[in-house]
């Protein structure tokens, strides 16, 4: 999935880690990720979860989507902070799962946290 995912790569999004039901995703924020706040755009932030999610999902071999998704945002990132997004499956029941992603700064401050719901595909 992510060797076809051309949105992630293009943020230069990396998968560090992938298990069953969990993944860790990295991308550093550039200056072109900057909001008119001199912060990381919250938008970029998501997608980095997003992105995590989608590869904790679909672990488990079926194609699997997001039915939906939110997230909280607890502290600012700037350019040049690595972020990273663990995620970790809580459930999965019949085509349906629960995940949590947090997003955190390299020194381990915590920027978001992150809860998407997913659908397998038939």
């Amino acid at each position: 999935m992510m060797d076809a995912d051309t949105a992630s790569a293009a943020l230069g999004i990396e998968l560090a880690e992938l298990g069953a039901g969990r993944a860790v995703c990295r991308m550093e924020v550039t200056d072109r990720m900057i909001n008119g706040h001199a912060l990381c755009h919250g938008g970029y932030v998501f997608l980095l979860a997003d992105t995590a999610f989608a590869c904790a999902c679909n672990s488990h071999g079926p194609v699997t989507v997001a039915a939906g998704a939110e997230i909280t945002f607890v502290a600012p990132a700037r350019a040049g902070d690595v972020l990273v997004a663990e995620a970790a499956e809580r459930t999965r029941y019949g085509r349906s799962g629960i995940y949590d992603i947090t997003v955190k700064k390299a020194d381990g401050e915590v920027v978001a946290e992150f809860r998407g719901r997913s659908r397998e595909m038939r």
